[in-house]
């Protein structure tokens, strides 16, 4: 069975599919980068059978072409973006006043994260002044590798990757406030690849369990209600 999850996710989904292998016994093939790119690789055939985007609309558009399994189709995350520096006193300042500094952030076309944080300097009237000094990653992983390599001073990551272990220290952070973008809601969905896999579906309901949300949650994001 193989998975493709937005690269957010990558330590989460390692940590689930283990779960899940050492429950069930059934193998999970882990495959992670930006949401817009997997979601190109599925349109153009990739024989994904499980979705794991970072937003909902590709999810959605999946499901309305026939290419994602009607019905299957839900809420697993919802993440949250931090401004992140290991180099920079005061994160937020910064954006106002960023000098000589280096700004990292996500691709927003294919990244949702890269999308919200681009709503959000919009939001703040930041976006013309910010965006000479940004340096774009294909996907939220390497915005947080420009930032903790020094390539950027500053850097639009992921709540859920400052758990990172080989993480530096930061010097500081600041959360981005939800309330300034679009939610981050980030969906599951089955494809038809993996339509007649029981073990794709059982995946996907261990991703609803009381198990499986512990995982989800233990790693930065909020959980979405189980109605959803």
């Amino acid at each position: 069975m193989t998975v493709a999850a937005a690269s957010n996710f990558s330590a989460a989904i390692d940590d689930l599919a283990s779960q899940f292998t050492a429950s069930t016994g059934q193998r999970i093939r882990v495959t992670t980068a930006s949401t817009g790119k997997l979601y190109a690789q599925v349109v153009n055939g990739a024989p994904f059978d499980v979705l794991l985007a970072a937003d909902s609309a590709r999810p959605e558009s999946l499901e309305a072409s026939g290419t994602g399994v009607p019905g299957t189709r839900f809420t697993y995350a919802i993440g949250e973006l931090v401004l992140w520096s290991r180099r920079i006193d005061d994160c937020r300042e910064t954006l106002d006043s960023p000098g000589n500094a280096r700004i990292a952030m996500a691709n927003p076309e294919i990244a949702p994260y890269g999308a919200a944080a681009r709503e959000f300097l919009q939001q703040a009237g930041l976006w013309e002044s910010i965006r000479p000094r940004l340096v774009i990653g294909e996907n939220i992983s390497q915005a947080l590798q420009f930032a903790a390599s020094g390539n950027a001073q500053l850097g639009f990551i992921a709540r859920s990757q400052m758990q990172a272990p080989s993480l530096p220290n930061a010097t500081c952070t600041w959360p981005v406030p939800s309330s300034m973008h679009s939610p981050i809601e980030q969906q599951a969905i089955l494809l038809q690849h993996g339509a007649g896999a029981d073990g794709a579906r059982r995946f996907l309901q261990f991703l609803r369990s009381d198990a499986g949300r512990v995982i989800i949650e233990r790693h930065g994001y909020r959980l979405p209600e189980l109605s959803e």
